[in-house]
């Protein structure tokens, strides 16, 4: 089955290019050259992936980002301008999955959208028993990609649940950054990227910390991330 694409972006040069390209590559590709008929299409409608320019008349990216996360964990890979860190950090803490800077070479966002369907698929298939990993008050259900803690569940995106899935099958070990940027994300890592830590910092706020005020995941400065170990161990 193919997967269905929504490209938000006011460039009709660039979503052309994409959407030949795309569909090459096996996608279904549907183009919004402005904000508020995007964020209206990408809750309306089911799609596999939405890719999302920051720079829009109207709304800008952000709001029709916000509008999504009101309704929908869709994955979304965000466009922002090349050198524009500040644009990136904003988005990867509005929940955005990934993002790439303009201009980019369409075989890299092919390869991003992969990533993501990778992720999404590594549960297995459906009619397999689902895998849940518990720490404390924390449960992940690799068969709906969710998470709940204390039973209430926790709205986080397929990119964080990957990150959280590592750090969980590795509790109370360090794990670096620079696996935590292949195994989660799919791509080697770069000093300058700074996903990862907007990615643990999103998890942390949404997880909320132990019941003791503890934190749930400790930064090891210098090599990444541990998730604690009394956290894990506490459902005995």
């Amino acid at each position: 089955m193919m997967s269905r694409i929504l490209i938000i972006d006011d460039d009709t040069g660039l979503c052309e290019l994409l959407g030949d390209y795309l569909g090459s590559e096996g996608f279904q590709v549907r183009v919004v050259h402005n904000g508020e008929d995007g964020a209206l299409l990408a809750v309306e409608r089911e799609f596999d992936f939405v890719v999302l320019d920051v720079m829009l008349p109207g709304i800008n990216g952000f709001e029709v980002l916000a509008r999504i996360r009101r309704s929908s964990m869709v994955p979304v890979l965000m466009l922002t301008a090349r050198g524009e860190e500040i644009d990136r950090i904003v988005g990867l803490e509005m929940g955005a999955d990934d993002y790439l800077p303009k201009p980019f070479n369409p075989r890299e966002l092919v390869a991003r959208l992969r990533a993501i369907q990778r992720r999404a698929q590594s549960a297995g298939p459906a009619e397999s028993v689902p895998e849940r990993l518990a720490a404390g008050d924390l449960v992940l259900d690799s068969g709906t990609r969710s998470a709940r803690v204390a039973g209430a569940a926790v709205d986080i995106t397929s990119l964080e649940f990957s990150i959280l899935e590592v750090l969980l099958r590795m509790a109370g070990k360090v794990v670096s950054r620079e696996d935590l940027m292949r195994q989660a994300l799919g791509r080697s890592f770069s000093p300058f990227d700074r996903s990862v830590d907007v990615h643990v910092s999103n998890i942390r706020r949404k997880l909320g910390p132990l019941g003791d005020g503890g934190e749930r995941i400790k930064s090891v400065r210098g090599v990444g991330y541990i998730y604690s170990h009394s956290a894990a161990e506490a459902k005995g």
